[in-house]
């Protein structure tokens, strides 16, 4: 019996002993300082990337196609021939009219004759000049749909769809390829509607596409439309890239647009904040400082009061972190300098 409760007072012993330990025990924290730097204020959003301009090519006349002279991702120069269609009904229409037209012409000649003759009144031969006059519309109308089973380039640009494929039978009006041209790429973004009031044309843009991480598009806003979304409760903006090079239609794209920039700030990592205040490393303490933010961003926020550029702030923040609390300090994190919303 004094054995078990032995064992039990070394095991309660060993437990309150590792419970002080880990209470009073020194924490290990990592630090960064505050950095100056330009504060951004921006609306986020995501969008794609869209042709300024999308034209589809269609035939007006149905039939089989004869032949495509076009791939996907092709440059084309305006009037390259694109595409070429049997359309045997437009051709039997052709030849049929043709008929037509050249017996109306002889019926004009005879009637003429009969005419000059006095056995034929002129008005028989106007009548059969308007004949002849309405078969000769009808003969160029079918020789125009014959023309149209030949697509060209309407102009310069790049083949983005080929949606069908040599002897497939496609109705008139139906897409076969789409091309982009005559502008360069743009994004259309998702706005919010709570944020939309803030957003004007010609507004600054900060854009980075998942595609390239490391890059950082410029672009500007182009265009509002009038008419929100009332499912998603948001508005489309077009925005123009500048340097939109490396881009390719159907991207995934987020963009910041800029509402205010304040140069020479005094910047902390968004995330160290906790309802307005930040662990803050001090003489080997853990302590809890009150800030006054200004401009807050996504990734980094303006500090107008209670930090000095000198000032570790703890990050991440430990579990078991409590003011006073004793730290050991392991490593201190330089922020990257670079101004991203």
């Amino acid at each position: 019996m004094r054995r078990s409760w032995l064992i039990f007072l070394l095991l309660l012993s060993a437990a309150l002993a590792y419970f002080g330990w880990s209470y009073y025990a020194p924490l290990t924290v990592s630090v960064s300082k505050p950095q100056r730097g330009i504060a951004i204020e921006a609306i986020y959003a995501t969008g794609l990337v869209e042709p300024s301009i999308l034209l589809p090519i269609a035939p007006r006349v149905g039939g089989h196609i004869k032949s495509l002279h076009v791939i996907e991702g092709e440059t084309v120069r305006k009037g390259q021939l694109l595409a070429e269609l049997e359309a045997l009904d437009v051709v039997r229409t052709v030849d049929e009219q043709a008929a037509r037209a050249q017996y109306a012409k002889q019926q004009q000649a005879r009637t003429a004759s009969l005419v000059a003759q006095g056995f034929y009144s002129s008005a028989e031969l106007d009548r059969v000049n308007s004949e002849a006059n309405a078969t000769q519309a009808a003969l160029r109308r079918a020789q125009a749909l014959q023309g149209f089973t030949t697509l060209h380039a309407p102009a310069d640009g790049v083949i983005l769809r080929r949606d069908a494929e040599v002897g497939q039978f496609v109705s008139a009006g139906q897409v076969l390829l789409s091309m982009s041209c005559c502008a360069p790429l743009r994004v259309s973004a998702e706005v919010d509607e709570e944020d939309i009031p803030h957003v004007k044309v010609g507004q600054n843009v900060v854009l980075h596409a998942p595609a390239f991480p490391n890059v950082v598009l410029d672009g500007k806003v182009a265009a509002i439309t009038p008419k929100g979304d009332p499912v998603s409760r948001s508005y489309r903006v077009r925005i123009g890239v500048l340097n939109a090079n490396d881009l390719r239609v159907g991207m995934t794209v987020e963009a910041n647009l800029i509402m205010q920039e304040k140069a020479n700030a005094l910047l902390i990592p968004t995330q160290t904040i906790q309802g307005g205040k930040v662990w803050i490393f001090e003489q080997g303490q853990a302590k809890q400082r009150a800030v006054k933010l200004g401009i807050m961003g996504a990734k980094q926020s303006e500090v107008l009061a209670g930090l000095d550029e000198n000032t570790q702030i703890i990050w991440p923040i430990p579990k078991g972190i409590r003011p006073n609390r004793s730290l050991r300090l392991v490593s201190e994190h330089i922020p990257n300098k670079a101004n991203q919303p």
